[in-house]
């Protein structure tokens, strides 16, 4: 069992797909089913492969989630724990212990440990599930601390529309790593537009705006697009939920059947 007193760490190592997958795992059930937590190996590995919530679906194994909770407890992350009655071995992670992370932090870094690349809209909907998360300012005062460990990056600006972020614990040679190329072209785009305009450009009049309204076509269009995008992510949303507590109601069967000896 890791010690707790050990003194915190500042920075994340990269994790392969199945340390990420299984510590996302650990992470999101600590603090949705807190009830059945720390979990089975059998729980952990329906966890690592449930379709709801994870991005990509996987296919797991008992033995190589095993091996995975193994070396993930010789970074310290993980630990394993003999409950009173339990005849299984129940599993659990330190990343409370490691690092020096909010509860809202802890949940977002588990999300995107588990589906990867998102919007802020989404990943603010999708971490809520586990620790309540009142608005997007709030979510980006927690990434920006994420950020600054090297466990976040962002496409762009976070106060931007349309950014995405992801975790940065990535291998080098995985195509997901090539998202800071995504970060290095949205930085130069920005230092282009500081670039003070030439006098000429200075001198354009603007364009007059349509008499019927002051809102440019493109602007309403946007904004209709963005209102589509964001109902049709909460209607994902929302079946993605009702998927997983499906999910959780045959994990918490399969135990209790297991602790009865069924």
């Amino acid at each position: 069992m890791t010690n707790q007193t050990e003194e915190k760490l500042t920075e994340f190592p990269v994790l392969n797909r199945h340390q990420r997958r299984v510590l996302g795992v650990l992470i999101e059930k600590g603090m949705t089913t807190p009830e059945y937590y720390p979990l089975t190996l059998k729980a952990v590995t329906t966890g690592c492969n449930q379709k709801s919530n994870r991005d990509p679906v996987t296919n797991m194994d008992e033995e190589s989630v095993l091996d995975t909770l193994e070396e993930l407890r010789e970074m310290g992350f993980t630990g394993t724990v003999h409950t009173d009655g339990g005849r299984a071995e129940r599993y659990r992670h330190y990343v409370r212990h490691r690092f020096d992370l909010s509860e809202a932090q802890i949940a977002i870094l588990g999300e995107l440990l588990l589906r990867g690349r998102q919007q802020l809209g989404e990943l603010r909907s999708r971490a809520s599930r586990m620790v309540t998360i009142e608005s997007l300012d709030q979510l980006r005062e927690e990434l920006t601390g994420l950020m600054q460990m090297g466990a976040v990056r962002a496409s762009g600006d976070l106060k931007r529309r349309g950014i995405e972020v992801d975790h940065g614990l990535y291998l080098d040679k995985e195509p997901e790593s090539q998202f800071g190329a995504d970060v290095a072209t949205a930085q130069a785009s920005a230092s282009e537009s500081n670039v003070p305009e030439s006098p000429s450009s200075l001198a354009t009049p603007p364009l007059p705006t349509s008499p019927v309204s002051n809102v440019p076509t493109d602007a309403l269009w946007e904004a209709s697009h963005q209102q589509l995008q964001d109902e049709n992510r909460e209607l994902r949303d929302r079946v993605d939920r009702l998927e997983e507590t499906v999910q959780e109601l045959s994990t918490q069967l399969a135990d209790l059947k297991q602790q009865l000896g069924a």
